[in-house]
């Protein structure tokens, strides 16, 4: 088939493909308000633990399998157990409804980049201007299209030829800036009206430093949630991605190698999004000006760029540029991975399911898009929260059915074929699996019933 003759290149090639799509929108405005939230240092250390035990033993359990099945997940679920093709179908379901929304995203942070190169700071700072963007119809939808289009144009072009291409070279850079804003954030200096000082390093400190105040029982449990479910997001495990992409390594890459290394680039991402993100908002706003998801990024880090001078328009471009990369990347990864599933269900060209594909989603991306204008309707939320369309469709892919994935992924690996299943791909080339140990009391104790409490807890049942 000729989905199967598209390979990565190589390690190289796979690691930065993965990355790309484990490096996300959600690194640059979950990441480091959670961090603040929770503690700072505290948070790290418990993501970081998580990291080398939960969020390693997912991702290679889905790398394994694509890549010992090669299919994507319909197919390996079949393949692995013919009675659990109900799993592949559920998680081909996450990437669907996650594709409805992210161009969307995408198209917003396009729009502020481009604000920021035509000069426009002071008004991306105003407190209405990103409100008065995604109501108005004809530029949130105008920005969204764009964003599908480029993404179709790169699946499109194939494995190495569009996703594998595009990868090598804006992973290395979306590194570099991120990294060059985080050092510009500690150098950062502000007097308020009160006439105090605070400096980027002190916000580095106030990040990096373990908070235990008020710390219950209760509270560990909280902040330990909120670790395993951005990890969760953050590495794109339980959504079939990681599946598809592990159908098209090669059989000699070492994937006890890859697994390692796109850990360590994700999580050096997040931690360097909230190196950059925590010590800037905390010298212009103090810990006050943290807030949780769109409006971190495009209300509260304008505000913080005006108060930058000349510099903030560079700091913005910069931003901005890297958010599209990291958004782009894993936008790609989200709509390959349906094109991988339908590919094999219908046995169709890659060039015919992404224009087919791809017609659809700039259809969905528009309606997503008019749901802050011409469709705007409020949903109460089991979790408590009113949203748009947009909010359903994450809540119901991220906070529901993600969880729900990896509960039944950990029962099926741990209990019905057995670890065997990925530990023997791990070590394929005769590689030694190190945590072998710590996988095999993961996949079949620890994961699923963290995986259980997650689901009560991001479904409204558990509080």
């Amino acid at each position: 088939m000729e989905k199967k003759s598209n390979h990565f290149s190589g390690q190289l090639g796979f690691v930065l493909a993965a990355a790309g799509s484990a490096v996300g929108v959600g690194n640059l405005w979950r990441f480091p308000y959670l961090a603040a939230k929770d503690g700072g240092g505290l948070f790290l250390i418990i993501y970081l633990v998580l990291v080398l035990t939960f969020g390693f033993t997912l991702l290679a359990s889905d790398i394994a399998i694509g890549r010992r099945t090669k299919k994507s997940a319909i197919g390996a679920y079949q393949a692995m157990r013919p009675k659990w093709k109900f799993l592949g179908v559920i998680t081909f379901l996450v990437p669907v409804i996650i594709m409805t929304y992210y161009a969307v995203i995408g198209g917003w942070i396009t729009k502020y980049a481009i604000v920021y190169l035509t000069g426009g700071i002071q008004k991306a700072a105003d407190d209405q201007y990103f409100s008065s963007f995604i109501s108005s119809p004809v530029p949130s939808v105008a920005y969204a299209l764009i964003f599908m289009g480029v993404t179709a144009f790169i699946v499109y072009k194939g494995v190495q030829g569009g996703i594998e291409a595009v990868s090598k070279w804006m992973m290395p850079i979306l590194l570099v800036m991120v990294i060059i804003i985080a050092v510009y954030s500690l150098t950062l200096e502000h007097t308020d009206e009160s006439g105090q000082v605070r400096t980027g390093l002190q916000g580095f400190l106030y990040y990096l430093t373990p908070n235990f105040e008020g710390l219950t029982v209760q509270r560990f449990f909280q902040i330990l949630l909120d670790a395993m479910s951005q990890l969760f997001f953050s590495l794109s495990v339980s959504m079939g991605i990681m599946i598809t992409y592990g159908s098209y390594v090669k059989p000699k890459v070492n994937l006890n190698k890859a697994v390692n290394q796109i850990e360590i680039f994700d999580t050096s991402v997040a931690f360097l999004a909230g190196a950059m993100i925590i010590p800037a908002v905390f010298v212009f706003s103090g810990t006050e000006g943290m807030s949780v998801g769109p409006s971190l990024m495009f209300v509260s880090l304008p505000k913080v760029f005006a108060a930058m001078g000349k510099a903030g328009t560079v700091v913005g471009v910069l931003f901005f540029v890297t958010a599209i990369f990291a958004t782009l990347t894993s936008c790609i990864s989200v709509l390959e991975s349906i094109v991988a599933n339908c590919m094999e269900i219908f046995h169709t060209s890659r060039k015919k399911t992404v224009i087919v594909l791809g017609a659809i989603y700039l259809a969905a991306s528009a309606v997503i898009a008019l749901g802050y204008s011409v469709f705007y309707l409020e949903f109460q939320l089991p979790n408590g929260t009113t949203g748009q369309l947009l909010d359903v469709m994450d809540y119901i892919s991220n906070s529901v059915m993600m969880p729900f994935i990896a509960l039944l992924s950990t029962i099926l690996i741990g209990w019905v074929v057995k670890p065997k299943f990925v530990i023997d791909e791990m070590e394929r080339n005769g590689e030694t699996f190190r945590r072998k140990k710590i996988y095999i009391v993961m996949i079949r104790y620890i994961a699923p019933i963290l995986m259980f409490i997650l689901f009560l807890q991001s479904t409204g049942i558990l509080f």
